[in-house]
């Protein structure tokens, strides 16, 4: 199946930021109250095909996106390479691990629905098992409508301590992992726009 044949997990972006009046550019922490109504319309996600939501900036696709960080207190920074599914952001480092979220058939909650997603992409990128995505904290929301890709996605990020040795990349081709302390990351430039943003709002 096409990538652009997935169904996605989509809010539409009237509803997501109440007509404008919780649009954000940056990253907002769940300290925030618009985060907080911003969760709740989560519940209101609808299914739609990848590929006719791609230029449709009158939906939002909601992207997990998930730091990790080890127990010497380092974050998992990654390089995306050529042999990586979303042209636009070949070469860029990131510092988050995520992707689409689909619809979860035995999901009660929006929780759920989240959290299934997330778990899974770690999985599927850097090996970590269901049971060490336990302790994941959601910490807020990333939006970037300054480009073609930020404008029509919002990511749903979270924060997850891990183990270093349980996270391996297991997609070689896409991925270059590092651990890095995040005061040691002074130039952003070579982040994508997301992790820029997310790295600026932690400094």
């Amino acid at each position: 199946m096409s990538k652009f044949d997935e169904m996605i997990t989509v809010v539409p972006r009237e509803v997501i930021f109440n007509k404008e009046q919780n649009a954000f550019n940056g990253f907002i922490s769940n300290e925030d109250k618009r985060a907080n109504e911003i969760y709740e319309t989560l519940k209101q996600y609808e299914i739609k095909r990848r590929g006719d939501m791609e230029e449709d900036p009158n939906y939002k696709q909601l992207i997990s996106y998930v730091i990790l960080e080890n127990e010497d207190n380092d974050i998992l920074v990654y390089e995306r390479l050529s042999g990586g599914g979303e042209e636009r952001l070949h070469g860029q480092s990131s510092i988050g691990v995520g992707g689409h979220m689909n619809d979860v058939e035995d999901a009660k909650t929006i929780e759920d629905v989240v959290r299934t997603n997330a778990a899974r992409e770690l999985e599927e990128e850097v090996g970590l098992s269901e049971e060490a995505c336990k302790n994941m904290e959601h910490i807020g929301f990333i939006n970037d409508d300054g480009n073609e890709v930020g404008r029509v996605h919002i990511g749903v990020v979270f924060k997850v301590k891990v183990n270093k040795d349980e996270v391996e990349s297991k997609e070689t081709d896409t991925l270059k992992l590092e651990w890095v302390k995040e005061d040691d990351i002074q130039d952003l430039s070579s982040f994508e726009s997301w992790s820029a943003l997310i790295l600026k709002a932690f400094q």
